[in-house]
């Protein structure tokens, strides 16, 4: 009996000490991801002591949550030194690691494509340094410095069907809500100064929304938050969970965290997946330079000592061959080229940084007329002369941006537009400017071309 009773006492202590190690396992399981849209799969082949194990070891990296959540520990451990743009990277990661279906079907669909993969990486490289900078000023994870490859492949002049444009793909009134100036001869979205100070500030406040769950948050920027409020809404109406991964989103938003996610792993785990990592020295790769005035942008790149095109990679923002008369006021330029610019700028009167062509104004003519013979808007007539209204008189002259004047003198090209074919491809095709191509055909660069569309080229 007295064996009996040892034997009853040993299965009560097995029994509770498994009931402590059950509710031990429990509450270290709320650390780890758990797929949603998958619950069924969730197994557990870890014993008590490895769960214990893997809590210590792991008690400081990113939280991640049971509930599949996007809530991240702000704890970073940074290096002073970086020697790549991608260890700075890499050090400010925080969001959890998924590896649901949804993540590891973006994993395959980015390597099936190792020359985009390459591509944008090309493209980022003017840019993520500052990007990087932003991100780290603002502490928020690293990982949303990749959010323009999801956005816009990293192409500043970036254009959605929505008319969302830009590294970030900003809308005109969001846009205009952050203080990006939308204008005739400037769009600020697609300022990679102005717009990566917004998107980062909006991101943050969104962040701040959704009590920093990032995967909510990555959803607000892509679908609204008022969308994301809804469905969670929805949600709640039905005692359903309401993280990122079990919301009722629109397809575009469900695929827009995973796809984020995916291009994060497979950058910090390149080598795993055989994909090369351009070398990107970790270091400012432009300055912002104040010029105070209008400036021709011809007379500003060659002031750079800079390629057209080159120069425009920096200052994409600007619609037209000049900056707006009133402002902004700054230029992105390359930092082997800043003290040059810098100096060549200081001995340039502000009368001498702009090409006029003086018109002298005939009987019957108006400022539509006259704008629509140099291919510009009575707008901007107004401000190149500092005109009150559209007045005017004959025999008096208005100064025209020469670089904005018809060039009929010149040879015409026609040109085919090919299926992906971007006013940038064209550019570099026939040696001349995007902005000149789009002036030549009288429309606008935000203008999608079409398969099919007949561009004239002039050549000089």
């Amino acid at each position: 009996m007295s064996a009996l009773n040892s034997i009853s006492s040993t299965k009560y202590l097995l029994y509770l000490i498994i009931f402590i190690i059950s509710g031990c396992a429990e509450k270290a399981t709320t650390h780890a991801f758990i797929q949603e849209s998958h619950p069924s799969i969730l197994e557990y082949s870890q014993t008590a002591e490895e769960l214990r194990l893997s809590q210590h070891s792991n008690s400081n990296k990113k939280v991640l949550s049971i509930e599949g959540t996007g809530v991240v520990n702000k704890t970073r451990s940074h290096p002073s030194t970086y020697a790549t743009v991608w260890e700075h990277l890499f050090s400010l990661y925080t969001l959890p690691e998924v590896d649901n279906k949804q993540v590891k079907n973006e994993v395959q669909r980015y390597l099936k494509h190792p020359e985009y993969l390459s591509k944008i990486q090309q493209r980022a490289e003017p840019y993520l340094y500052f990007i990087l900078e932003q991100i780290e000023a603002k502490k928020i994870p690293g990982e949303l410095a990749l959010l323009p490859i999801v956005e816009s492949a990293f192409r500043p002049q970036a254009l959605s069907k929505s008319k969302a444009s830009g590294l970030w793909q900003f809308m005109p009134a969001t846009g205009r809500f952050f203080g990006l100036k939308q204008n005739w001869w400037y769009d600020g979205r697609k300022d990679v100064y102005t717009s990566t100070q917004a998107a980062t500030t909006y991101l943050k406040q969104l962040g701040k929304v959704f009590n920093d769950d990032w995967f909510l948050a990555l959803a607000a920027y892509n679908a609204g938050k008022g969308n994301i409020r809804k469905a969670i809404r929805k949600n709640k109406e039905k005692d359903l969970p309401t993280n990122y991964w079990s919301l009722p989103l629109r397809q575009e938003t469900k695929t827009y965290v995973p796809r984020l996610l995916a291009i994060a792993k497979i950058l910090a785990n390149a080598e795993q997946y055989n994909i090369p990592l351009l070398d990107i020295p970790n270091s400012p790769h432009f300055e912002v330079v104040n010029i105070n005035s209008q400036i021709d942008l011809s007379i500003a790149a060659k002031m750079a000592d800079t390629s057209l095109d080159d120069f425009f990679i920096l200052n994409p923002a600007f619609k037209r061959s000049a900056t707006a008369p009133d402002g902004p006021f700054h230029l992105l330029i390359h930092t082997d080229k800043t003290e040059v610019f810098k100096a060549k700028l200081a001995k340039t009167q502000k009368k001498d940084r702009m090409n006029w062509l003086r018109h002298k104004i005939k009987a019957g003519e108006n400022l539509g007329s006259i704008a629509k013979k140099y291919n510009l808007s009575v707008i901007a007539l107004l401000k190149a002369n500092h005109l009150k209204n559209s007045h005017i008189r004959a025999g008096k002259y208005l100064l025209i941006p020469s670089l904005l004047r018809k060039t009929d003198k010149h040879s015409k090209h026609i040109y085919t537009v090919k299926k992906g074919d971007t006013f940038w491809d064209i550019a570099r095709q026939f040696d001349v400017h995007s902005k000149d191509i789009a002036n030549w055909n009288n429309i606008s660069l935000d203008k999608m071309l079409r398969p099919g569309q007949k561009l004239i080229i002039k050549k000089g």
